[in-house]
């Protein structure tokens, strides 16, 4: 398949692919280096709803079940649980809020927990395994991988990231405690 009707090469899937990379860096540094709540918070109202918007213009794509290709995770379940870890701690009260998209929800007398914390480690484990397999330049891998990415966005993680993203402009914007940037 040529470059130019392929959508692995497609401008709207490229673009996809770096705002994705930028998200699991911003994700991994945060969890190396530590951050201020501010600066995380400030830069997740930003580059999640980028994300949200490259992800609804990615192109179609079915998977060929005739290619064999091997889609194991890379993102490792320690991986996975030291960020859950380290941004639970960064958010701190901050990390849980009431989650109201469960279907369970409406039949139930108890409000539900989520945790921010959960929804970007969730957020980062597919769109880690999703860049790292398209970092391999094996199209039929690259294919598999952006038919399985936006899959999941569709069915689970699009509305984790708009959940997430919810929380998080509560606690940026919220009157009752004023989160504000420590430079200024």
């Amino acid at each position: 398949m040529e470059k130019g009707n392929n959508p692995l090469y497609d401008k709207n899937t490229l673009e996809f692919v770096a705002v994705a990379f930028e998200c699991c860096s911003w994700l991994e540094k945060t969890e190396r280096e530590g951050a201020d709540l501010f600066a995380f918070v400030d830069k997740a109202t930003k580059l999640l709803p980028l994300l949200y918007l490259k992800a609804t213009l990615l192109p179609e794509v079915e998977v060929d079940d005739d290619e064999d290709v091997d889609l194991a995770p890379f993102i490792t379940e320690e991986t996975y649980e030291a960020l859950r870890t380290r941004l639970s701690a960064l958010l701190g009260q901050h990390d849980s809020y009431l989650e109201t998209f469960l279907p369970d929800m409406r039949y139930s007398d108890t409000p539900i927990a989520a945790f921010i914390s959960e929804n970007l480690s969730d957020l980062y484990q597919d769109l880690g395994d999703f860049v790292s397999l398209f970092r391999q330049e094996h199209e039929p891998t690259m294919h598999a991988a952006l038919a399985r990415c936006t899959e999941n966005f569709r069915l689970y993680w699009g509305q984790t990231l708009l959940n997430a993203l919810k929380a998080l402009h509560a606690v940026r914007y919220n009157e009752e405690f004023t989160l504000t940037d420590p430079t200024t």
